[in-house]
């Protein structure tokens, strides 16, 4: 059974890290382990959590800054953010329930870790857009900084935005500080049903470039639409395209009325509320439409008008079905399994249209024998590999969870 080391200060963390480099013993790197069934099954004999580092240590709401610990919870963050009407303007999808998990158990850390965005992210930018500045340990046991509290900070190379979406692989964040917004006073959403995609993608691209800022675009093939819960949408039999307004209320209300006319060709939409919409882009959130077992889901970026294609061309070889976000620029697709979880299909597809292809979920020994994460360029390698023997020389730090020999 593997041996969990649980610091509860820096210092203390620090010492472990020493040891553990001292004896090349490498170690499995979690918060709240949310997410410990994404990427490549690490070989450690180790678990590393940084759970016990936790707290909010600055929060200036005039400056719209905060630094917490890495192991505070999101939904402590949240609670606190939103107590003075302010949120986390890059939505963090919360990946705990796809996984196996509880939702709501992801720590500030893992959300930097991951880079993890939601369905606000073409618009207000991803988790990495957002970070000020970060404080951590490499392998090497030594204390770093990097960044600060105001955006102008940085000459020669940006290492906290680096550091961003590592997963663990370069170091240890202890401690990071990151933008955030003022929540919105009003959100509402126009709905529309029976879309194809490739009519959704047209749609969502269209009120994308349009003037009225629309926050959330997302379309569901019909057998996603059905596990909805939200409203009269619950139990939906046909496709479900969805459009956000969110400001003031009047701003929104007259938004709405804007983007009806422009996209009067599709269709008349229904509406949802504020409470409705909160309601509905939860579920976004939390990927609630997506099975919680027994399928492969990969996650998929490309540009947005290729999403349908993209999907179309992966159809051809595996059944899928998709949920598409970010205006199409973001497919969430759940297969079927398979003895390499379609990674062939999915890969060819990729490279014909373009973007970055992550296996999110499936059984470990399929993880075990894929790349899971897209592959790299023989210079990203290069690069990756250099910053790898940078932070973390000995190879300690979640070994193999990302790529094979890194």
């Amino acid at each position: 059974m593997s041996n969990v080391l649980r610091p509860a200060t820096e210092w203390e963390l620090k010492s472990m890290i020493a040891s553990l480099a001292e004896q090349q013993v490498p170690v499995e790197v979690v918060g709240a382990g949310s997410k410990r069934g994404c990427g490549r099954p690490v070989a450690a004999t180790h678990i590393l959590t940084t759970g016990m580092l936790r707290g909010v240590t600055l929060y200036e709401p005039t400056e719209l800054v905060m630094s917490a610990r890495c192991g505070t919870p999101l939904s402590q963050i949240e609670v606190e953010l939103a107590s003075r009407g302010q949120m986390l303007p890059f939505e963090p999808i919360d990946l705990g329930p796809l996984l196996g998990q509880q939702p709501g158990l992801q720590t500030i850390g893992g959300v930097f870790g991951a880079n993890l965005s939601g369905s606000r992210r073409f618009v207000a930018g991803a988790a990495r857009d957002h970070v000020l500045g970060v404080q951590g340990i490499n392998g090497r046991a030594e204390t770093f900084k990097s960044g600060g509290r105001v955006m102008k900070n940085v000459t020669g190379y940006d290492v906290a935005r680096g550091l961003i979406g590592s997963w663990g692989t370069l170091a240890i964040l202890t401690e990071i500080t990151f933008k955030v917004l003022p929540l919105p006073d009003d959100v509402a959403t126009l709905i529309y049903t029976g879309l194809t995609d490739e009519l959704a993608a047209e749609l969502m691209c269209a009120a994308a470039g349009s003037p009225f800022e629309v926050s959330g675009a997302v379309h569901l093939t019909p057998a996603l639409a059905r596990r909805l819960k939200t409203g009269e949408l619950a139990n939906e039999n046909k496709s479900i395209t969805a459009l956000r307004i969110e400001n003031f209320s009047k701003s929104v209300e007259y938004r709405m009325g804007r983007l009806k006319d422009l996209l009067i060709a599709f269709g008349k939409p229904i509406e949802f509320d504020l409470d409705l919409s909160l309601k509905f882009w939860g579920e976004m959130r939390r990927l609630s439409v997506l099975p919680f077992a027994g399928t492969h889901i990969w996650r998929i970026s490309t540009s947005a008008p290729k999403g349908p294609k993209l999907a179309a061309a992966i159809r051809r070889h595996v059944p899928i079905e998709v949920l598409y976000d970010w205006s199409g620029g973001l497919l969430w697709v759940e297969a079927q399994p398979a003895a390499d979880a379609g990674a062939a299909d999915v890969r060819r597809a990729v490279a014909s249209f373009g973007g970055h292809a992550t296996l999110m979920r499936a059984e470990e020994a399929v993880r075990r024998q894929v790349q899971v994460f897209q592959p790299l360029s023989p210079a990203l390698a290069r690069i990756t590999q250099g910053l790898k023997a940078a932070f973390d020389p000995q190879g300690i730090f979640n070994p193999g969870r990302m790529y094979a020999t890194l």
